[in-house]
């Protein structure tokens, strides 16, 4: 088994997943305190880190999907929390149906694909944290959680305070852009958590995917604009599909914007509706898309 490459920073080590953190792996994040050892999440890349993460005495959860879940079967006495508004997806098959939306075959089908590829297991001992609440490791460590919501319902950046070192999760700056596919996610609070996360007083920022370490300011907002454009251009395939002709959410659906045509995952289906429907909401509350009968959108003012 070959040990990931680590950066360290004060009491924070960050083991590097495979292709930096590409899903379905991710970046792992230790934090190192004087009386207390805890991890930020628990990607696939926890199974290869042997004692440094199997002794943990916690984890925290900035949200809950089945990638940011892999490595809880390795540690079943470390306490587990998540937010209050995930906590049912950590504890339970049912909380994560509910968590994700999808329909019944494809929950089927993803339950024996991530109890596979995950090592997906529940966790009915979790407990939940709230936005602002704070962790004393001991030696002046402190970790303080800032709910940043629109990935999922309960999505958290987790901050080291001593060394300015801010876990931003799948706030991921990749290419892919913003997720909001699940029936949990919300893309007007993503909109708004994309704003804050400038906020959070920080010196290096550290992504579950892609990115891994970012220590420049400028560099971090650069790749935040990228990222955060994403969502506009979505928005404009949108609005070029309805300039061709009206469609039904299906339709569009098929055509897709997130995933290319063909993308061989159980989810996709579900996601694109979820993506394309809360777009559609948007631009018909801004009176660019209007709704005619039989539920076929199409653009204002067109004949």
């Amino acid at each position: 088994m070959t040990a990931p490459p680590v950066h360290t920073i004060g009491p924070v080590r960050i083991h590097v997943g495979s292709q930096s953190g590409k899903y379905p792996d991710g970046n792992q994040v230790i934090v190192h305190g004087a009386d207390t050892r805890i991890a930020f999440d628990t990607p696939l890349v926890a199974n290869r880190i042997g004692l440094e993460f199997d002794e943990v005495d916690s984890v925290i959860l900035g949200h809950v999907h089945e990638d940011h879940t892999a490595g809880l079967h390795r540690v079943p006495r470390a306490a587990v929390q998540a937010h209050h508004a995930d906590l049912a997806a950590a504890q339970s098959w049912d909380g994560l149906c509910r968590h994700y939306g999808y329909a019944p075959e494809a929950l089927a089908s993803l339950r024996s694909t991530i109890e596979a590829s995950h090592h997906w297991v529940p966790r009915p001992d979790a407990t939940g944290y709230a936005d602002g609440a704070v962790w004393d490791l001991g030696g002046g460590v402190r970790v303080r959680a800032h709910h940043l919501p629109g990935h999922t319902a309960g999505h958290c950046a987790l901050v080291e305070e001593s060394e300015g070192v801010a876990f931003i999760g799948d706030i991921d700056l990749t290419g892919f852009g913003p997720y909001y596919g699940d029936a949990s996610s919300s893309l007007a609070q993503f909109r708004q958590s994309l704003r804050r996360v400038r906020d959070i007083d920080a010196r290096a920022w550290v992504t579950s995917h892609h990115k891994g370490v970012v220590t420049e300011r400028v560099a971090f907002l650069q790749a935040l604009d990228a990222f955060a454009a994403r969502i506009d251009n979505r928005e404009a395939r949108l609005l070029a599909y309805l300039a061709e002709r009206p469609h039904t959410l299906a339709a569009l659906a098929d055509r897709g914007v997130l995933y290319p045509p063909g993308t061989a995952l159980p989810w996709v289906g579900a996601a694109e509706r979820r993506t394309i429907e809360q777009h559609l909401d948007e631009l018909v509350a801004a009176g660019a898309v209007r709704v005619e009968e039989g539920g076929v959108y199409a653009l204002a003012g067109r004949g």
